[in-house]
């Protein structure tokens, strides 16, 4: 049996705490985090990939398998963001769904460890996520049954506009996957993208 993948990318957030830059554009290994994300979905055979916030006017990634959207009004926040993709036409027609935001410098490996969890998770279970060293859930590193996405964002008000991504997903049964390799660790400062920028000069 085929499962079928779609997935969400989150790439439309205002990047406050580092002055408002188009922080998925900002490059590793020469390539943007967004490119690197849809780069990383369209690679597993997810369809359709839905990207919500700004279309650049350049990209490396496989640009075809991609649909743009952005939420209404936008910077709204990451809840409403989700409602927004899973609104797009045949969004809702997948198994399961891959939501990500755009700021890991590695998605691939993220995809990667949510993917093989997947087996082991129990049939009432609605998703999975990775889990920091901290051990706080990092939502938008997660891989969610798209039936349970889409009723969770189905009873959230006014489109989750201004809600954050733990009010859409608090209902659901989500397990909590152990990230060695932290692949879920993301660039939210200017420090966060110095350092990732020793390490991948």
């Amino acid at each position: 049996m085929v499962v079928r993948f779609g997935a969400a990318l989150l790439a439309g957030g205002r990047a406050s705490r580092m002055g408002g830059i188009d922080k998925p554009g900002l490059l590793v290994d020469g390539v943007s985090m967004r490119d690197r994300a849809i780069d990383a979905v369209v690679s597993v055979g997810a369809s359709p990939v839905i990207v919500v916030g700004p279309e650049p006017a350049a990209s490396r990634a496989s640009q075809d398998a991609v649909r743009w959207m952005r939420e209404d009004p936008p910077f709204s926040g990451p809840a409403a963001a989700v409602v927004t993709a899973l609104g797009a036409p045949g969004a809702d027609a997948t198994a399961w769904t891959i939501l990500l935001a755009c700021d890991l410098p590695h998605p691939d490996l993220a995809v990667a460890r949510l993917l093989a969890g997947i087996p082991h998770l129990a049939p009432e279970t609605d998703g999975a996520c990775l889990v920091d060293a901290t051990g706080r859930a990092q939502w938008l590193t997660g891989v969610y049954r798209t039936p349970a996405l889409v009723s969770a964002a189905s009873a959230l008000p006014d489109g989750g506009r201004d809600r954050p991504v733990r009010a859409l997903l608090a209902g659901l049964s989500v397990k909590l996957l152990a990230d060695p390799g932290a692949a879920a660790l993301d660039v939210d400062t200017w420090e966060d993208y110095e350092q990732l920028t020793k390490e991948h000069p």
